[in-house]
């Protein structure tokens, strides 16, 4: 069992806390638009207020991962992300970026992020190339196709956790191979996926419940929470996260989410 998260040149204990990744959208079509930031200063003061309600890592994507949205180039995903990691990081800020594009990647660690949270499921050779060379640690978020733009109906099933768990462990030991072993786990239920939406829901919520399957691959387990119209859903969803000792939960309501892990005892 891994007892720390080794981000940059800061290791996060692991066991009995649970650390509150914050997301801040820099892609102005993205459907959480309490999330979205403008500018680079409207990022930052972002971040800044994050950290200030008790998170530990702030999450920075450029290109919404909603299937319903345009995959934009490499390049103009770039160039939304890299301002905002250069001023999180030089604040001290711990940045992901969330991304499953290579070249985005790869320059987001140059610019600071410690984190490629990534969600291609770390399949992508380049990819897995980008994250040996650096040595940066790395979300490997499970999803039911190449990319989040590219899926159809989830398989709905009453075992999905372990069958995630599974693939996981098929899939660490490939990276284990490449010299890739700071992996954090994540299970994908944040992704959107078409097909029956409340199916959908109810699984998310077995996943979270079933994640001592995760647990036991010994590595970090990220919990994505879902977002929902409704916020007692989207606690609902945090808090059962908590009681099942997520080492990290990745959200879009933050202040919500630290408010719950200190209520736990957690944060």
């Amino acid at each position: 069992m891994t007892e720390s998260l080794r981000l940059g040149t800061v290791d996060l204990p692991l066991g009995d806390r649970t650390y509150v990744m914050g997301v801040v959208n820099v892609s102005p079509d993205s459907k959480n638009t309490h999330t979205v930031a403008r500018s680079v200063d409207e990022a930052l003061l972002m971040a800044d207020r994050y950290r200030e309600w008790g998170a530990t890592i702030v999450d920075v994507g450029g290109q919404s991962s909603h299937y319903d949205n345009e995959t934009i180039a490499a390049a103009d995903e770039i160039s939304r992300v890299v301002p905002v990691i250069e001023a999180m990081a030089a604040e001290g800020h711990l940045v992901a970026i969330d991304t499953w594009k290579p070249a985005v990647a790869e320059v987001a660690i140059d610019a600071g992020a410690v984190i490629v949270n990534d969600t291609g499921g770390l399949a992508d050779p380049d990819m897995r190339a980008v994250v040996a060379r650096s040595g940066s640690a790395t979300v490997a978020v499970y999803v039911e196709g190449d990319n989040p733009h590219d899926v159809e109906a989830i398989e709905i099933s009453s075992e999905k956790a372990e069958q995630t768990s599974a693939a996981f462990r098929e899939l660490l030991v490939e990276l284990a191979q490449e010299d890739i072993t700071n992996v954090i786990v994540d299970p994908g239920i944040a992704l959107n996926y078409r097909g029956d939406y409340e199916a959908y829901t109810r699984m998310q919520l077995e996943v979270i419940a079933a994640s001592r399957h995760l647990h036991a691959l010994g590595k970090p387990v990220l919990i994505p929470i879902p977002r929902k119209r409704d916020g007692h859903r989207v606690a609902a969803y945090i808090s059962l996260a908590l009681e099942h000792r997520a080492d990290i939960v990745r959200v879009h309501d933050v202040a919500m989410a630290c408010d719950l892990a200190r209520l736990f005892g957690r944060l």
